[in-house]
């Protein structure tokens, strides 16, 4: 990586801090057709908090017929006790809840859908029955003193439905704030969004009352509009930003997902930007071509190939 690029040239609108939730150990190896052996895993998160990255989401307590490549979370997490670093999992119901608090989990997420179509694809439920599944758990969660994030799929587009109204993403998004979800990532699913539709929908929020403090946001690379989107939450006070190092992901129940957006491309943008993050680059780098080499196949991530081009 040549010295001194990117050139920073800080925007005064522009967090001075961006906060990077780290989704690869968890959303990108769940998309993956092998399953990635455990101590790899672990290895793998460790490498991820040693570049910086003070968030990374370590795995899912889904039933292991649902996804079979996170079947192994009750051995994982004792592999990662020293990472010194935030490690939420994904939990489902109240089953799940009780393996990661046996676990010593100190944070933890649930899944939720703004469309009727996802709910019923990914966890056989509706919207309603969904929201009814969460309350139990977020309520023992945050009475066993656990952070709780809310996921919300398909805040900007369906495959089935097509396009979602901003007041139907922000209904539901309200409903998992009520439960007491400390914070709620909004998330681009199929990579639809564009940067007008996401300002809408974050002007939408704040005007309902929903600072940008409390929103995350997540965005899917498929039509190249991650990197655009993200500056738009960034100019709407949005400091939160989930990513996953080398662009691993996707999801096993929208098959139109692909990748998400890459943590390298997003570091060089924001180092680009002035703003801090904490991420050392190069180490993150090195660690998605280390896991790439596990999966056989090249990083997608744009700077993660011209990093080890220059390198190489």
């Amino acid at each position: 990586m040549t010295a001194g690029l990117p050139m920073p040239v800080p925007d005064p609108d522009l967090p001075r801090r961006v906060r990077i939730h780290e989704v690869g150990a968890r959303d990108g190896l769940q998309n993956e057709k092998a399953v990635v052996p455990t101590e790899v895993k672990a290895e793998f998160i460790h490498r991820l908090a040693a570049a910086g990255l003070d968030t990374v989401e370590a795995t899912s307590f889904v039933h292991p017929e649902r996804v079979p490549q996170l079947a192994d979370a009750d051995e994982l997490l004792p592999l990662i006790e020293d990472v010194g670093v935030r490690l939420p999992v994904l939990v489902p119901n109240e089953r799940g809840l009780d393996r990661a608090l046996a676990l010593g989990a100190r944070e933890i997420a649930v899944f939720g859908s703004t469309t009727e179509s996802f709910a019923k694809a990914n966890i056989n439920r509706t919207v309603d029955e969904s929201l009814t599944m969460f309350e139990p758990v977020v309520a023992r969660a945050k009475d066993a003193g656990l952070r709780v994030r809310g996921y919300l799929s398909m805040c900007f587009g369906d495959p089935w439905e097509g396009p979602v109204p901003i007041g139907q993403v922000l209904a539901v998004g309200r409903r998992l704030l009520d439960l007491g979800c400390d914070e709620l990532s909004l998330g681009d699913t199929i990579g639809v969004a564009t940067p007008g539709h996401v300002t809408a929908l974050l002007r939408a929020f704040e005007e309902a009352g929903v600072p940008a403090g409390r929103l995350a946001v997540h965005f899917h690379d498929t039509y190249g509009q991650a990197l655009a989107n993200t500056l738009a939450a960034l100019r709407h006070g949005v400091t939160t930003v989930d990513a996953s190092a080398g662009g691993l992901g996707g999801c096993p129940y929208a098959k139109s997902a692909t990748g998400n957006l890459a943590t390298e491309d997003l570091v060089w943008m924001l180092d680009g930007l002035g703003i801090t993050t904490g991420v050392d680059l190069g180490r993150l780098a090195a660690t998605s071509v280390w896991m790439a080499g596990h999966l056989g196949r090249p990083s997608p991530s744009r700077t993660v190939r011209a990093i080890s081009h220059q390198e190489s």
